[in-house]
């Protein structure tokens, strides 16, 4: 049986009631678009971070592209991030008219290099984009301290780190803004598409309600800012709104999947992910590194075993941005990183003979290269 890289059906089973009750709830509601479950999920998810605001959107793209907007990005202004993310993060910030401008990554966590940052600056320099990747936050006091001498605003890019804190900070609140996305790979899933942005700014909360809404303030009222429909599904809401509940115990499980990784693997050779001291990490995805990372991946085919690569090509990189201008070797550390990282199997409901397997195969495999 093929070991998966991610794998929602033990989940399932194990849900099953309660995620079609959440379908039957809406049904039942009266009410299919921006109704109960929406609004109690955006209640419930800005209570969970403690900010004021939650919008919930279509998707993490877009939950980033309107979090651009309502803080006031747009064409000419430039927005700093990392190549080594997925790239909606770019497109995004390409989609508001806005350029992106990277800075590289550290070679210990992949995460963005804040002493990096200052030096990007310019007179055109709008906002700071740092991506809090694979489970865990990039450190935020000095961008905080930056964006506020420089007159920036801060979007966070949660994709990866729903539950994740730096300190007693969860990930997300430091900034402006943060955007989420609640694809199903997750560490806090929908059934489908999903995002939100959050903030405690009201201004930036209303205009993010009538970019996602075509650009109304309500329904068929006068519309102010032409914008597309970009709302949260009802349906999708009330499963985040009931698996919510449940976010800090799928951490839990996260983590003990990741210390079981950690003691298995821990002397093979491999690169095991860093937890950045202070940093709360929640492991969406567990991220190795290796040399031969190539040939690791072809000989553990042959135990049936998915991996994953997060990323094999740096955004800067791709042909779609070929026009930023960004010379091979201009980025080094990602660069060498997209050629030695991979992706072990983790989810929640991971079951520890199917890790057992894992780490197994994985050790073969390396006394073989």
């Amino acid at each position: 049986m093929t070991t998966r890289v991610w794998d929602y059906l033990a989940e399932y089973e194990t849900e099953r009631a309660d995620v079609l009750d959440a379908v039957e709830t809406v049904f039942g509601s009266g009410q299919l678009v921006l109704g109960a479950s929406m609004r109690g999920f955006e209640a419930e998810f800005a209570a969970y971070h403690g900010v004021e605001h939650c919008v919930g959107v279509d998707n993490g793209t877009n939950a980033i592209k309107l979090g651009l907007q309502a803080l006031g990005v747009g064409p000419g202004d430039e927005v700093i991030t990392v190549s080594n993310t997925a790239a909606p993060t770019v497109v995004a910030i390409d989609s508001t008219g806005a350029t992106p401008v990277f800075v590289d990554v550290r070679a210990d966590d992949f995460l963005m290099d804040t002493g990096q940052v200052a030096a990007a600056v310019t007179a055109r320099t709008r906002c700071l984009l740092p991506v809090h990747l694979y489970g865990q936050c990039v450190d935020m006091a000095p961008l905080r301290e930056l964006a506020d001498r420089h007159g920036l605003v801060i979007l966070e890019d949660c994709a990866q780190a729903h539950g994740a804190r730096q300190g007693t900070t969860p990930a997300g609140t430091t900034g402006d803004a943060a955007a989420f996305s609640f694809y199903p790979t997750k560490v806090l899933g929908a059934y489908g598409d999903g995002g939100a942005t959050i903030t405690s700014d009201g201004s930036v909360a209303r205009k993010l309600r009538r970019l996602r809404y075509y650009g109304m303030e309500d329904r068929y009222y006068t519309l102010e800012t032409p914008a597309h429909n970009s709302r949260l599904d009802e349906v999708q809401a009330e499963i985040l709104r009931r698996k919510l509940r449940r976010l800090d115990t799928y951490i839990a499980d996260r983590r003990a999947v990741a210390r079981r990784y950690a003691d298995g693997l821990a002397d093979t050779g491999l690169v095991l992910p860093r937890t950045v001291p202070g940093n709360e990490h929640v492991y969406y995805v567990y991220v190795v590194r290796h040399p031969r990372r190539d040939d690791i991946i072809e000989r553990l085919g042959a135990y049936d075993i998915q991996l994953n690569i997060s990323y094999p090509w740096p955004v800067h990189t791709m042909t779609g941005f070929a026009h930023l201008g960004y010379a091979e070797g201009s980025l080094p550390v990602t660069e060498a990183l997209a050629a030695e990282i991979f992706s072990l199997p983790m989810y929640p409901s991971l079951a520890p003979d199917l890790q057992d397997k894992v780490i197994h195969a994985v050790r073969e495999v390396l006394t073989t290269l």
